[in-house]
């Protein structure tokens, strides 16, 4: 693919939010922000970006966001650098573009659009990156239009969901499911109408949740189309009577598969926390919103371990801890979109947090807003309840004015980061005590190490 270079600039803000007595103060960063105004926006929201995704490939970290013109790669593995690597254009592009989704697997992504008569599926081959990516894929014969997609990794399926096809009878499908034990060639396994519309699904081990729209919510059982005889799925539980129940969006299922998080895209209804580990007794455990405007809505939702990632449309960025999904409450939060309108659709649409796997702490959070793109966030904040009781990290003080102690007794190194990459302090720690010498105010990246390894990373601010 061809590279395009397009200007970044490096916007860090440090917006903290305080916590009752008990709790202390965490801090998230803005480290980047970046859109291209020479895209056209859609005529009908004015939207010129839309779903955001992320991938972890050879050691690097790479935002995906999609635009009216396609589809846009960058590196965001050092957050305050933000590279666009390479751009794939969509098959149907310009002003009449409005929805594009992408789901990974197997080092391929795959594309999809909800406009336009030659939208086509879009499969990607991103094992070169950060270097480039190649389309692998570019074909309307399986379908034409698709509002959102999911990928079932563990059985290695995509379902593709409100589906619509322009050969050879002009028809749609609520949603249908296809094999992608060869990736390259996707091949159809079952249409799915027992519902009138499937507007997003989450699936785990062919458990799919389906959020269907005015029909409500369903979870559904497709383990069977790996058996011989084509046997239909089976009905687990639905749920059509709820509080505000309206247009049943999207939603993100939990880590031990208890909690699912359900949004209805409609102005000032809450969102919902669903205790489904017993299909056969679904409750609602709790709703709640941003408590911004009467008319908030929620769009798209993301849990990492226990913490809830929202894009909240106008009111931006949010995050919930849902620990105790009974009593969720937001612990952090970023506003995209500044204007005051809450009547129409513009804001966050999507959300994607990275976490680094070695200590457990997000490294970073990137998200999409419809009018300003790609937003790319930094910090260490608390994953539970329990983990509110310390601190996020062994570092303290943090901010620090005239150096810091460390509490990690098996730390024998540290060593000290600028945003932009570059290493500024190396050296052993004696007494766990680092004095400040020539180090500038501002935020920096730690790795703290033993003898053999890095055994704690992150953050500090010199004031």
């Amino acid at each position: 693919m061809k590279k395009i270079i397009i200007l970044t600039f490096i916007n860090v803000v440090v917006i903290t939010l305080s916590f009752a007595q008990t709790f202390p103060s965490w801090q998230l960063y803005l480290m980047d922000n970046w859109q291209d105004t020479t895209l056209t926006p859609s005529w009908q929201y004015d939207n010129t970006y839309n779903e955001i995704w992320g991938v972890q490939i050879n050691g690097v970290e790479i935002a995906i966001i999609g635009s009216t013109a396609g589809t846009h790669f960058f590196d965001v593995t050092i957050p305050s650098g933000v590279n666009q690597v390479d751009f794939v254009a969509g098959a149907y592009t310009g002003s009449g573009v409005i929805h594009r989704d992408y789901h990974d697997y197997n080092g391929y992504l795959y594309a999809v659009c909800d406009e336009g008569n030659n939208s086509t599926l879009q499969i990607i081959d991103m094992t070169n990156l950060p270097n480039s990516v190649s389309v692998v894929y570019d074909s309307n014969l399986l379908f034409t239009k698709s509002h959102n997609i999911f990928i079932d990794t563990a059985t290695a399926k995509l379902y593709v969901c409100a589906v619509k096809h322009t050969n050879p009878n002009n028809f749609s499908s609520a949603m249908e499911i296809y094999s992608l034990a060869d990736p390259l060639n996707p091949s159809l396994l079952y249409t799915y109408n027992d519902v009138g519309h499937v507007h997003d699904a989450y699936v785990r081990n062919d458990t799919a949740y389906l959020n269907c729209g005015n029909d409500g919510f369903r979870i559904v059982d497709f383990h069977y189309l790996d058996l011989t005889g084509g046997m239909a799925p089976i009905e687990l539980a639905s749920l059509t009577s709820y509080p505000d129940a309206g247009y049943n969006h999207s939603g993100w299922l939990n880590n031990d598969g208890t909690v699912y998080a359900m949004l209805d895209e409609n102005h000032g209804y809450d969102i919902k926390l669903l205790d489904v580990s017993n299909f056969n007794n679904i409750t609602i455990l709790s709703t709640f919103n941003s408590g911004i405007n009467p008319n908030s809505m929620a769009h798209n939702a993301i849990i990492k371990h226990n913490l809830l990632f929202v894009s909240y449309y106008h009111d931006g960025l949010r995050v919930f801890n849902i620990a105790d999904p009974t009593n969720p409450f937001e612990t952090l939060y970023y506003d995209t979109y500044l204007p005051n309108n809450h009547s129409s659709y513009k804001g966050a649409w999507g959300v994607y947090p990275f976490w680094n796997k070695q200590n457990h702490t997000f490294s970073s959070i990137l998200v999409s807003d419809m009018q300003t793109g790609l937003y790319v966030f930094s910090g260490s904040f608390p994953l539970s309840i329990n983990d509110l009781e310390k601190e996020p990290n062994s570092i303290f003080p943090n901010p620090a004015t005239n150096g810091f102690n460390t509490t990690n007794k098996d730390a024998t190194n540290i060593i000290l980061y600028d945003i932009f990459g570059k290493k500024v302090l190396d050296k052993n720690l004696p007494n766990n005590k680092v004095s400040r010498r020539n180090i500038a105010n501002g935020l920096y990246f730690y790795n703290l190490k033993n003898k053999q390894e890095i055994i704690e990373n992150g953050k500090i601010i010199f004031e």
